[in-house]
């Protein structure tokens, strides 16, 4: 993925203002809004994982439980017809649903 960072198993997107001549970017997948920014890469992602470590310490010392990017489950809302077909393809590979639509995000954003 581009404009992504990675530690401890959270993700920052990462963009650019031109006007100000920095890199900026927030926590993904959190609550609490969690943002970092530096004048050059090797800044942003040193600013990246202090926000990260910061935000894990800062939950750890108001007693809260830091929240995961992601659980691994979620709600898909999609037309009967392809829920149907979704549904027949995978029982004839003999396969769960589930099995199925994992296999088939993680062919499209294999890179």
């Amino acid at each position: 993925m581009k404009n992504v960072l990675e530690h401890k198993g959270y993700t920052g997107t990462v963009e650019f203002s031109a006007a100000d001549e920095i890199f900026f970017g927030k926590i993904n997948g959190v609550r609490d809004v969690v943002t970092f920014e530096a004048d050059s890469v090797v800044k942003l992602k040193k600013a990246f994982r202090e926000a990260v470590d910061d935000y894990i310490d800062t939950c750890a010392r108001l007693g809260k439980d830091p929240d995961k990017e992601f659980k691994g489950s979620f709600n898909v809302r999609i037309k009967p017809r392809l829920h149907r077909l979704a549904v027949i393809k995978s029982t004839t590979m003999k396969i769960s649903l589930n099995q199925f639509v994992e296999q088939v995000i993680a062919k499209e954003v294999a890179e």
